[in-house]
């Protein structure tokens, strides 16, 4: 097997493992020994493709991000297709599924993670919300300039409100991620007033 798949498979059955303990019992649990006994491997696996375990979760931040930007992609080529209020809706609950919301905790407790980040890539020290405020407020550029919100729009304003009030919505996991409806009204209401002045 050539040495380049091997590797790609090797950092992928890392990163399922490390998702799977994020999921199940947090990121207090996040270890380098639990990784690789969950991923069912010898614990030099890790540090032959990591430099130490920060590098690994840098990594495995990194490529969910990547994750993020092309669902954030997809946000951006709804622009004047369906409704906003439906499709931000949407883009909310893919941006804070269970994997990003579980990582965003890890990257505020983790100072030496964090700077990786940021030198990684620029304002990446909180690669998962950044992926998500990239793409609420490129989408909501798109729809003001198709005419379908407000001319006059905040855009930056309107981003903070969803990012910052969708986050709060989706971290309380103690009853379970939200409802369709509970996030459909929470965005019904902070895009309703930019909706409503949309020019005719």
């Amino acid at each position: 097997m050539p040495t380049g798949v091997h590797l790609r498979d090797a950092r992928q059955q890392l990163f399922d493992a490390a998702e799977r303990i994020l999921l199940r019992d947090g990121p207090n649990g996040l270890t380098s020994r639990a990784v690789t006994d969950e991923a069912g491997c010898a614990k030099g696996v890790l540090h032959r493709h990591f430099t130490d375990f920060d590098a690994f979760l840098a990594a495995l931040v990194l490529d969910r991000a990547e994750q993020l930007e092309a669902q954030g992609n997809e946000l951006r080529a709804a622009a004047g297709t369906g409704t906003v209020a439906a499709n931000l809706t949407s883009a909310l609950t893919t941006l804070f599924g269970p994997v990003p919301v579980a990582i965003i905790p890890l990257i505020t407790f983790r100072d030496e993670l964090r700077a990786r980040l940021r030198r990684a890539r620029p304002g990446g020290g909180m690669a998962i919300l950044a992926e998500a405020t990239t793409a609420i407020s490129g989408y909501l550029a798109d729809e003001r300039e198709k005419g379908r919100i407000a001319a006059d729009a905040d855009i930056e304003s309107l981003t903070l409100s969803l990012v910052g009030g969708g986050h709060l919505l989706f971290t309380d996991r103690d009853a379970g991620p939200p409802t369709a409806p509970a996030v459909e009204k929470f965005v019904a209401t902070v895009v309703a007033d930019t909706v409503r002045r949309r020019p005719a």
